[in-house]
C-alpha cells in the first residue's frame, strides 16, 4: 500500500496532476493482470499478420480487410502527429522485430520495450474488443443520426517576416 500526496500552486494543476497519476496507476494494474507489448501501435501493427493468416471469404474477407487497415492507423496517426509521414513509418517498421517500431518523442527507430515505449496488453486487447462492439452495433443499426461535419476555412497565411515586424529601429 503506498500513499502519494499530490501538491500543486493550483485547483487545476492539482486536478491535472492526480488525473495522470490515476492513469498511470489504472495502466500499471492493467499491466500486472496481462502483461505489456510494444507501444506506439506496433502490437496493433504485428497483429495484422493474424489477420493475413486467416482463410476467409466474400464479406468475411472485406470484413478482414477493413480490420487490417483500422490495425495501422495508431502508429500513422502518432508519426503523422510528430509531422513524420505514417506510410514511411509503417512501411520501416512492418517487415522488422517484434518489438521494432517508432519511437515519436525521439524520432528515433528502435526497440520499442527497450526505450520504455509499452503499453498494457490488456488495454489494447479491451480498445480492439471495444472497436468490434461498436461496428457490429453500426453494422446492426437501421438509422444513424450524427452532426454534419463543420467545412473549417483553412488559416490565413503567415505574413512575411514571420509575424515580426521586420522594421529596424
Amino acid at each position: 500500500v503506498a500513499v502519494i500526496n499530490v501538491g500543486a500552486a493550483t485547483e487545476t494543476e492539482m486536478k491535472e496532476k492526480k488525473a495522470r497519476i490515476e492513469d498511470a496507476l489504472h495502466a500499471t494494474k492493467a499491466a500486472a493482470d496481462e502483461g505489456i507489448v510494444p507501444g506506439g501501435g506496433v502490437a496493433y501493427l504485428r497483429s495484422q499478420k493474424a489477420i493475413d493468416a486467416l482463410k476467409l471469404e466474400g464479406d468475411e474477407m472485406v470484413g478482414a480487410k477493413i480490420i487490417r487497415k483500422a490495425l495501422e492507423e495508431p502508429i500513422r496517426q502518432i508519426a503523422n502527429n510528430a509531422g513524420v509521414e505514417g506510410s514511411i513509418v509503417i512501411d520501416k517498421v512492418y517487415n522488422k522485430d517484434v518489438n521494432f517500431g517508432y519511437n515519436a518523442e525521439t524520432e528515433q527507430y528502435g526497440d520499442m520495450v527497450k526505450m520504455g515505449v509499452i503499453d498494457p496488453t490488456k488495454v489494447c486487447r479491451t480498445a480492439l474488443q471495444n472497436a468490434a462492439s461498436i461496428a457490429s452495433l453500426l453494422l446492426t443499426t437501421e438509422a444513424l443520426i450524427a452532426d454534419k461535419p463543420e467545412k473549417k476555412d483553412p488559416m490565413p497565411q503567415m505574413p512575411p517576416g514571420g509575424g515580426y515586424g521586420g522594421d529596424m529601429y
